[in-house]
């Protein structure tokens, strides 16, 4: 979508899309999960758990930080990542609510 027409779309409606970009891919979807079982911030034992190449992650690891769903911080030479508890649950609930009003709407006669 081009940068112009954002402004067509409530704040709201922006910020989710973003959020489901950031996340539209297997690999981000992989990083969260690891992220979150192991409830800790992870400084590069991701490529182990992942079986990809660091560059890969290290990609994908930008996107979810310019996204905001994560957080890092510099240790040494090394970066390490964790999920931001207060964006993930202000996107938590945006999804939900997105979910819960499409729920409301659906009809059993609906093509």
């Amino acid at each position: 979508m081009g940068a112009t027409k954002t402004d067509l779309f409530t704040k709201e409606q922006n910020e989710l899309a973003s959020m489901a970009k950031a996340i539209a891919h297997p690999a981000r979807i992989a990083i969260l999960q690891q992220l979150m079982k192991l409830n800790a911030c992870v400084c590069g034992s991701l490529v182990d758990e992942l079986g990809l190449a660091q560059p890969t992650i290290s990609q994908h690891l930008k996107e979810l930080k310019l996204a905001g769903i994560i957080q890092g911080t510099v240790e040494g030479t090394s970066v390490c990542y964790c999920i931001d508890p207060k964006v993930w649950q202000k996107y938590r609930q945006f999804f939900n609510d997105f979910f819960v009003a499409v729920n409301e709407l659906a009809r059993e006669d609906c093509c």
